[in-house]
């Protein structure tokens, strides 16, 4: 939110000058919370740690001891402690009817009112209704969201007149170098299969 607004005073044609009172919210010494230590769960701790970040996880498979001490990570089995202690909430999961709504009114209000909920996973992990008035009522700081159901919201969506809440076209991925990658992946994937060869990344391994 810190960067969306300052964005816009930066550029508005009626800034005259900057204010000196106008302070965010430092990341470094920052409490992260994981929800979904997979992969890019992983990869997200990796990044928080060079940051000097405090990281909760809470997965449904605990990591080894090795995994967690190589990025300072400790487990949450519970993740109402997680969402209780953090001071951001990203959410890294797959969307299964385990999932879905997972980040409800009951879990909102167990977040901290000056944390970001932090959604690279999908939209319906999170209930909008709920997310919606947790922002309005101040019940969590602000959201950043790279998904939301549908994509795109319809254009009188609440959540897009808020101010504390980014939203961004699920771009996560959206990068040249990501996007030729996946090609190469999906390519070597197909060859194998044309071949009778081990599948290199196996949606469902045997």
């Amino acid at each position: 939110m810190y960067l969306h607004t300052g964005c816009h005073i930066a550029v508005s044609p009626e800034t005259k000058y900057f204010a000196v009172d106008w302070l965010g919210v430092e990341v470094t010494r920052a409490t992260l919370g994981i929800i979904g230590m997979g992969s890019i769960g992983y990869k997200v701790a990796q990044r928080a740690r060079a940051f000097n970040m405090r990281i909760l996880y809470h997965n449904r498979n605990r990591r080894r001891k090795e995994e967690e001490e190589a990025v300072g990570a400790h487990y949450c089995a519970k993740m109402e402690d997680l969402l209780q202690q953090s001071d951001f909430v990203m959410l890294v999961v797959n969307l299964t009817p385990e999932t879905h709504k997972l980040i409800g009114k009951k879990e909102l209000g167990l977040m901290k009112p000056t944390a970001t909920l932090i959604n690279i996973s999908r939209g319906g992990v999170i209930d909008q209704d709920a997310l919606v008035e947790a922002l309005q009522n101040k019940v969590i700081r602000a959201a950043a969201l790279d998904v939301t159901y549908p994509e795109p919201l319809p254009r009188d969506h609440p959540l897009l007149n808020l101010n504390n809440v980014i939203i961004t076209p699920h771009i996560g991925t959206a990068t040249v170098q990501a996007i030729r990658m996946m090609a190469e992946e999906a390519i070597a994937n197909m060859l194998a299969v044309l071949n009778d060869q081990p599948i290199p990344s196996e949606v469902f391994p045997k």
